[in-house]
């Protein structure tokens, strides 16, 4: 007979419905998405049939993660946010369709779950967690365990920063979530006489460059949501700060220049680690968590251990990301970064070559094998230096599930991260590494790996790990630029 160790975990959002099953530490084993709507009925029926795909005997309950208030103990949304199911009996209708026990709880609630059991909240005890996206979202953890209050408490995004403010979709005034989501950044943006075209990415550029205009809207949209992170301070005195959702790791670049205004509440922000896979890892978590034990009897799940040697994690070990698929220009933007950062470089190919050297050549599969162990000497190099150590690390980081960087991460204790995009056409990256074939070591692939970069360079993207700088390689290097925006994001 086989054991019933997997759960699916569903994250309902106001523009996608992710769905993955879930293995019982956290691992997803499968996932798939569609559209979501904001007819409740339509996203009920997709719902059932992303289970319906996902669905294994193995599978032993189903979890979702839903926007606005729920009342988790009792199984009913109260109230919907961008998507409204109140009016469904969402949790009673999708067990009689599958058969399977379901648990519901907001979406935020669910994030924080995963973030405790595998992400920047691991070996923390006492946590607040705002979740930055159209809207802003908010859940509390305290002995790791969701404080829920009589059904709904955690509501982070309602904490009143202006009470002549806007209006907001509870009814009241001035919500931090009226002035610092990314709704409230695109009315910054136009009031600042902006285009919609401009991101977040480019703000921050142009902030980095000396435009006032910029500097005035990160500060519109952050220092509110600094006095509504100081009120949940004082509040919950917690261990740690999290800002997740989309826009959490651009939220925590711009409080860079919105300090803490209370001395006597502090905490340490840090983005949250698990971006958009945190809402259905939660989901499945809570849901094989309700299956295993009497509702709210014990903590949230503890991090699953990890294989060999942990050393424990020392804040101020910092790297920069140097991201982005061969030929895409980021050994001439890493090695531009450590000249004038004075920061060690670290690179797949300095470690890699040596070996190839050596032996002389290697077949394709061995050549991976040896970019797989170059990739884990980084991180031992990493873990072995001193506390307050910044590393500039070049790798095509999609070469590895994303699971495996942050593994990396947490065994050489580093904490804090910003990644460098680098990015060309298909035609021009594959033209340069042509032009490069006599100068790589035997065991790199050949010609015949040009067909396979050129459709990479189309579905390839960066992490998303915490701070984003964009760099089309294709354009003069602005390495000034790159360097004062890396001074802001880390070096401070």
């Amino acid at each position: 007979m086989r054991q019933k160790s997997m759960a699916i975990g569903i994250d309902i959002g106001g523009t996608n419905l992710r769905a993955a099953r879930i293995s019982a530490t956290g691992e997803i084993l499968k996932r798939i998405s569609e559209k979501s709507a904001p007819d409740p009925e339509l996203v009920l029926g997709r719902i059932a049939d992303m289970v319906h795909q996902l669905d294994t005997p193995e599978v032993a309950a189903i979890g979702i993660g839903v926007p606005g208030r729920v009342d988790a103990r009792r199984g009913t949304v109260l109230s919907g946010g961008y998507v409204d199911l109140a009016s469904v009996a969402l949790a009673q209708r999708l067990e009689s369709m599958t058969g399977k026990p379901v648990t519901i709880d907001n979406d935020c609630n669910m994030a924080l779950t995963a973030e405790v059991a595998r992400g920047a909240a691991a070996g923390h005890d006492s946590i607040v967690m705002f979740t930055i996206g159209t809207g802003i979202g908010g859940a509390v953890a305290e002995g790791r365990r969701i404080v829920r209050g009589k059904a709904t408490a955690g509501q982070l995004g309602h904490i009143a920063v202006d009470l002549n403010g806007e209006t907001c979709k509870c009814g009241r005034r001035g919500c931090v979530e009226t002035t610092s989501s990314g709704t409230a950044l695109g009315r910054h943006i136009a009031r600042a006489g902006l285009g919609p075209e401009i991101t977040i990415d480019q703000l921050f550029a142009r902030d980095a460059a000396g435009d006032g205009t910029a500097r005035g809207i990160l500060n519109a949209w952050a220092r509110p949501l600094r006095a509504a992170i100081d009120t949940a301070v004082a509040m919950f005195n917690p261990d740690l700060v999290l800002l997740g959702g989309g826009l959490g790791g651009a939220a925590h670049r711009a409080l860079a220049n919105a300090p803490a205004l209370a001395p006597w509440y502090q905490a340490p922000v840090r983005p949250a680690l698990l971006g958009d896979d945190a809402g259905v890892i939660g989901a499945g978590l809570q849901a094989l968590a309700a299956e295993t034990r009497a509702p709210h009897a014990s903590p949230l799940p503890q991090p699953p251990a990890l294989p060999g040697r942990v050393r424990p994690a020392v804040p101020a070990r910092r790297a920069v990301l140097v991201n982005g698929i061969p030929a895409s220009g980021k050994s001439t933007i890493s090695r531009g970064i450590s000249e004038r950062m004075g920061w060690p470089l670290l690179a797949l190919d300095t470690i890699k070559n040596p070996f190839l050297e050596l032996l002389g050549g290697a077949d394709r599969e061995f050549n991976r094998t040896l970019g797989r162990a170059s990739y884990a000497a980084i991180w031992s190099l990493v873990g072995e230096a001193p506390a307050g150590s910044i590393f500039v690390v070049d790798a095509w980081f999609g070469f590895q599930p994303r699971q495996v960087l942050e593994d990396h991460l947490k065994r050489a204790g580093v904490v804090e991260t910003a990644e460098i995009w680098c990015h060309a056409p298909g035609e021009i990256l594959a033209e340069r590494y042509r032009t490069r074939l006599d100068q790589r070591l035997p065991g790199h692939p050949g010609a015949a790996y040009i067909p396979e970069l050129s459709e990479l360079a189309k579905r390839a993207e960066p992490l998303r790990r915490g701070p984003l700088f964009d760099v089309d390689t294709t354009q003069p290097i602005a390495f000034d630029t790159i360097t004062a925006w890396l001074r802001t994001t880390l070096a401070s």
